[in-house]
């Protein structure tokens, strides 16, 4: 062995060495962003879990004395806790098809070469910047029966007046508008960032071979976009699983249940009634069913990933 060189044993444990202090680097880099999430993501939910083992103490205003399953055999029996989540399920399946498939075709107009198409990309990000409190009051004008706009306009075509806020369904269709309107412009984003990245030789070989505009879309654009598209399908579920804020400024869950989704059902149970730890049972209940319907969501993402 020449003098100066390091032996076999000598090198390993330098490399040893090196890759030990890239880890504490790289940690110590994560600390930060893992102490927050442990701090504002894992204590409440543990938090929550310990209650809805438990009775509440509302002088400690944490879990009291063990009760096992029997919050959970509790809000398994209520008839109205299954009522909240069939509206959510309602509202899910018309809001997220209706905000997916407007939003890609918003996406794909834009794109198009057109005067004044940047002005109009401005403007979809508006009703993104809007609080939701803030948006469902103006809606809930807008939509108001005697003296809104929408009943306005529909009066020019014989519709109306009609009472959005009133009929059952018709409140759930101006939950549905409002949730739309706002979440929109979001789908809108990621659809124009999708479109921007496609290879622009396809679209130009469809030019040639002259197809139309609707053809280029169902035909070339829409199956590029289906791993995309599937994609924001599940980022959307995600937000809009816990629908509560817009639901709680424009119908409050009115007229009767119509429009009580259940996030909004489990927040009058736990502030209204005191029910803490029955809630905190539902909360879990809801968080299990969404990371179920999640991982079949990406399950199915990855599946039309392969098959386009």
């Amino acid at each position: 062995m020449e003098p100066g060189k390091p032996s076999g044993n000598g090198s390993v444990r330098v490399a040893r060495e090196r890759q030990l202090g890239d880890l504490l680097v790289r940690w110590s880099f994560m600390a930060p962003a893992i102490v927050l999430l442990l701090v504002l993501l894992a204590y409440p939910i543990f938090y929550t879990i310990d209650i809805s083992f438990s009775r509440f103490d509302i002088a400690t205003f944490g879990a009291g004395a063990w009760v096992g399953w029997d919050n959970y055999r509790e809000v398994m029996s209520d008839y109205r806790f299954w009522e909240s989540l069939k509206v959510t399920m309602i509202y899910l399946a018309f809001a997220l098809p209706i905000q997916v498939v407007v939003g890609f075709g918003i996406a794909y107009l834009i794109n198009a070469e057109w005067a004044g198409r940047g002005i109009i990309r401005a403007l979809f990000i508006i009703p993104m910047v809007v609080a939701p409190v803030v948006a469902g009051g103006m809606w809930r004008m807008i939509l108001d029966p005697l003296w809104g706009l929408m009943n306005y306009w529909l009066g020019f075509i014989g519709i109306g007046p009609l009472d959005w806020f009133g009929d059952p369904n018709l409140a759930m269709a101006a939950v549905i508008i409002i949730d739309t309107w706002r979440w929109t412009p979001f789908i809108v984003l990621i659809a124009t960032a999708a479109m921007l990245a496609l290879p622009k030789d396809v679209f130009e070989a469809a030019r040639i071979d002259g197809c139309n505009w609707w053809s280029t879309l169902w035909s070339v654009a829409v199956p590029l976009l289906v791993p995309v598209i599937a994609a924001t399908f599940v980022i959307r579920w995600l937000g809009a699983v816990k629908m509560f804020d817009i639901v709680l400024a424009a119908t409050y869950g009115g007229p009767g249940k119509a429009t009580n989704v259940v996030n909004l059902f489990i927040y009058e149970e736990a502030f209204r009634s005191l029910r803490f730890a029955e809630s905190a049972a539902m909360a879990v209940i809801v968080l299990i069913l969404t990371m179920v319907l999640t991982g079949l969501f990406l399950r199915a993402s990855r599946k039309l990933e392969e098959l386009f």
